[in-house]
């Protein structure tokens, strides 16, 4: 019981991580009289406090998120005061070349939003320009991997650049167009951005599916529900990246968090699928699927390749959600096994003692800004609940005795830590 708290403990962390998460900056622009002007979106305050953005998802692990906060709490006339001292070294590592020259950029205006939930980014928009060559042809922007993801948006051409830095150049950009990859390459460049907002982002997404997982691992059910949740989603996907469809987040948010508690309680008061439960399903899943296209519309998908961008970024998110349910089965596998009297229980002990202790030593050995940056959140927040189910397969085997001891020791329970999570994340969303 003190392992499934602390695993608990932990995982509620994780949520509220979420509160301080770090989103993409945006930078969309044009070239005018052989001036580069660009409008950048982008939360500063992280910036402003020396956070290196490098793979993280949330300031709870940079150490100053205290200080962050402090920034975010600032009036904008405050905040653009500080700024404009900040700006120059801001934007040092920045670096945009045309025709082998430095382009010196230059912010001609800041806006800052309203002081808001200071546990919330609040998107900056910072206007700057730059003066090319004469009868520049190409530029190239270089963005520090220190500052997170910046997509990059080419506004004024037919078939204009689209790319998502993270620490690296874009290469060389045609300034009259034709720089847009063709509908196979949108197609395989979206599929990891799909991805990535499942593994490892999408924790309130990977929840939702491993409460469908937790209800029957058996092919059927879990197909009718997997296939429903896709197909919900794809189609608010699709309507929300077109903005035939749009729903504010305040609204999206709590719903989903609401879908999270629901599927895990139901697990908890039925072992088998009923048939309005696709139909359930199928509900939270349009709700999802705009939570899929905010993140679409915030990098944007290219016009000459609309809907392979769209495919790519679906197929990506599939993709992700098969990878969790695969890692979730081999996790359960045994456990399985011993309930059903096909593998021996001593061998089912063994096994899941040594991937307890694995999992719980790899939290420790591998804490640290490296772990953090690569995987977004900290190595004992990603492994030590993984030892936690573990520790309840453990227990699934050694008490394989009782009556279905799979579903109470190890589905039961993971159904509660899934809903006290959608909980808390709807309490956060509405409330806080």
């Amino acid at each position: 019981m003190r392992v499934m708290i602390g695993a608990m403990l932990f995982v509620l962390a994780a949520a509220g991580a979420r509160a301080h998460e770090v989103r993409a900056a945006i930078a969309d622009f044009i070239t005018e009289n052989d001036t580069l002007k660009i409008e950048m979106s982008l939360g500063i305050e992280p910036l402003m406090a020396g956070v290196d953005l490098e793979g993280l998802e949330d300031t709870d692990g940079s150490g100053v998120a205290s200080e962050v906060d402090a920034l975010r709490a600032l009036e904008p006339g405050q905040l653009v005061e500080r700024l404009r001292e900040d700006l120059p070294g801001i934007l040092e590592p920045v670096e945009v070349t045309s025709e082998g020259e430095d382009v010196p950029l230059e912010v001609t205006e800041i806006r800052v939003p309203p002081v808001g939930n200071t546990a919330l980014p609040r998107d900056t928009v910072l206007m700057i320009e730059g003066a090319l060559p004469a009868s520049a042809r190409t530029l190239e922007l270089t963005w520090p991997a220190r500052y997170g993801t910046l997509v990059l948006r080419q506004m004024d051409v037919e078939e204009g650049y689209t790319g998502y830095l993270q620490g690296q150049s874009s290469g060389p950009i045609d300034l009259s167009g034709g720089n847009a990859k063709g509908a196979l390459g949108t197609f395989l460049g979206y599929i990891p951005v799909g991805f990535d907002h499942i593994l490892p982002k999408g924790l309130d997404h990977i929840l939702f599916v491993l409460g469908l997982f937790f209800l029957s691992t058996r092919a059927g059910p879990l197909l009718w529900q997997i296939s429903a949740f896709t197909a919900a989603h794809t189609v608010t996907l699709a309507l929300g990246a077109l903005g035939i469809v749009s729903i504010p987040a305040s609204i999206v948010e709590p719903i989903i968090a609401a879908s999270i508690v629901y599927v895990a309680v139901e697990n908890l008061l039925s072992h088998r699928l009923h048939r309005w439960r696709p139909v359930v399903v199928f509900v939270f899943g349009l709700l999802h699927g705009l939570g899929f296209a905010s993140v679409l519309q915030e990098f944007g998908l290219p016009q000459n390749a609309f809907v392979a961008g769209l495919l790519g970024f679906n197929v990506g998110v599939e993709i992700g959600q098969l990878t969790v349910i695969a890692l979730a089965f081999m996790l359960v596998l045994l456990a399985q096994r011993v309930d059903a009297g096909y593998a021996d229980v001593r061998t089912g002990q063994v096994v899941y003692a040594i991937t307890a202790l694995g999992f719980a030593g790899l939290g420790v050995v591998l804490d640290g800004p490296a772990f953090s940056q690569s995987m977004g959140v900290s190595a004992p927040t990603a492994l030590w609940p993984l030892a936690g189910l573990c520790l309840l397969c453990f227990a699934s085997a050694t008490f394989v005795d009782r009556l279905h001891a799979y579903r109470r020791f190890v589905a039961m329970p993971a159904s509660v830590f899934i809903a006290l999570v959608g909980a808390w994340w709807f309490i956060e969303r509405v409330f806080l």
